[in-house]
């Protein structure tokens, strides 16, 4: 998804005639695309904090976002009026620490996590949650609305509110690809079918269920092992635990997601790592008597 993203960015820079972006990847290899949109790979995150000064960071968990923050507080050219933007799903109290510290080296950071999948963010129709200074905001919401995304929903000055904003909203997503997966078992196992019953979840409960639906039916829940998942339920389950400890540190009882969680985790356990945050659906599939994959997916064709 940070790929799509970074990609529509690049051809908006371009548009307006301003600087081209410098881009860093663990695998350099994936930001090629970027390349002849004007793109500059840059292998050294340190040389990528020197040189901008609006900082776009996007990765998988909180180690690695400390990681980088700790790479950039380590820049010996000071980091003053540099405004770091973090995509990622990490936990408020990450986001506290790294707004706290970087505010101590006169920067600023800007919470900036998405909702929305691969193909709407093909689309830069993602939807932002943005919490941070508002003077860094207003720098930086022009880079999102209408380029990355289609709706930025403004969370205040505090940081961490954009980050529990986009926990919260896991929750939903989570329960709703276990309540499609359920259904769609219940479809198929009752002789239904899964043609009509996807038809009706696009119809009835719109394209966000409608595409978590075609991860089934497609079978990409559990995609070939040589590629990547559209989002992997390692990373899934991270975000669900997040969930949990912030619902924990506030007594809140999250009954369905845990189901989900448990289901993405004997997934996992089950099938290996190269999975879908969909694939509680296998789990599902077994527990009525089915197979854990389906005719598309990986072991079914």
């Amino acid at each position: 998804m940070g790929a799509a993203m970074a990609r529509n960015l690049q051809r908006h820079l371009a548009a307006q005639k301003a600087p081209n972006m410098l881009y860093c990847n663990r695998t350099m290899s994936r930001g090629d695309a970027l390349k002849p949109l004007g793109g500059v790979p840059e292998p050294s995150f340190e040389r990528v904090v020197a040189e901008c000064g609006i900082i776009f960071t996007m990765v998988s968990n909180d180690a690695i976002h400390n990681n980088l923050m700790t790479t950039a507080l380590g820049h010996s050219s000071g980091l003053k009026n540099k405004i770091f933007v973090d995509c990622s799903t990490i936990h408020p109290h990450t986001v506290g620490f790294t707004a706290t510290k970087l505010q101590e080296r006169d920067a600023s950071f800007l919470a900036a996590p998405v909702f929305g999948g691969h193909p709407i963010a093909v689309d830069g129709k993602l939807v932002f949650a943005l919490g941070g200074p508002r003077r860094a905001a207003d720098a930086v919401r022009p880079l999102i609305q209408d380029v990355m995304g289609r709706r930025v929903i403004e969370c205040g000055e505090d940081a961490t509110r954009a980050s529990l904003l986009k926990i919260a909203g896991n929750i939903v997503t989570v329960n709703m690809m276990e309540a499609v997966g359920e259904s769609q078992v219940f479809a198929e196992r009752s002789g239904l079918g899964t043609g009509p019953m996807e038809e009706l979840i696009s119809e009835a409960f719109g394209a966000v269920a409608g595409g978590y639906s075609k991860r089934l039916t497609s079978g990409a829940y559990a995609p070939p092992l040589d590629s990547r998942p559209g989002f992997g339920v390692s990373l899934a389950i991270k975000d669900a635990d997040h969930a949990f400890a912030m619902a924990n540190e506030h007594k809140v009882e999250l009954p369905g997601l845990q189901v989900a969680q448990d289901n993405m985790v004997a997934a996992r356990e089950y099938a290996g790592e190269c999975l879908d945050s969909s694939s509680m659906y296998g789990i599902l599939r077994q527990k009525a008597g089915m197979e854990f994959w389906n005719e598309k997916s990986r072991k079914g064709n």
